[in-house]
């Protein structure tokens, strides 16, 4: 090394250059030591996630194990009787769903104008056929049998179509009562 300065006054930049030195060797112990730091961290989470994941499949093989035991002891025959036991009970819940809005929308579509719908009540016969009684109140007998020709071109009711009872009522109007087998259920079973 040069010891020899040309200057006026004489600077050596070693002192500037050993404390760069330092630094810099201070800043790659420091990023070191980081580093192993994350090294140890991430070493620590890998060997857990690793020990979780192994645990998991032991389990998800355990569990489809389980699944095929039990799908082998599943007896199809019995799978069928309780869908054909579930497919009957559709079906008579869906015989005994009554459309009030199916009905009145019939009636507004064949009543005449002179015949006016006073009551109507449903039920259930023993052979779970749908009953009406649909009581009208006219001025005459033509429009209460307009009124049933016009309900039996629906074909939504069966059965005699024909009023059972027939009165005149105090103001004078036809009062009669209807009692037809209500079909309109058993063609909505299909659906």
């Amino acid at each position: 090394m040069i010891k020899t300065n040309l200057s006026t006054r004489p600077f050596y930049n070693e002192r500037v250059v050993r404390l760069a030195m330092l630094a810099l060797a201070a800043l790659v112990v420091a990023a070191t030591a980081f580093n192993a730091m994350r090294f140890v961290q991430l070493s620590r989470r890998d060997t857990s996630l690793l020990t979780e994941a192994s645990r998991d499949e032991a389990r998800a093989a355990a569990l489809r194990t389980d699944a095929v035991r039990l799908r082998a002891s599943v007896d199809g025959r019995q799978i069928e009787l309780v869908s054909a036991d579930a497919r009957r009970a559709n079906n008579l819940i869906d015989r005994r769903t009554f459309s009030w809005t199916e009905l009145f929308n019939i009636f507004e579509t064949t009543l005449p104008d002179e015949v006016r719908v006073t009551s109507v009540r449903p039920m259930i016969d023993s052979k779970s056929n749908t009953l009406l009684t649909i009581t009208v109140i006219a001025r005459s007998v033509e429009d209460v049998n307009q009124f049933v020709e016009n309900l039996e071109k629906t074909g939504a009711f069966g059965g005699d179509l024909f009023a059972r009872e027939e009165h005149f009522n105090e103001v004078g109007l036809l009062e009669a009562m209807l009692e037809p087998k209500y079909l309109a259920l058993e063609a909505g079973k299909g659906r």
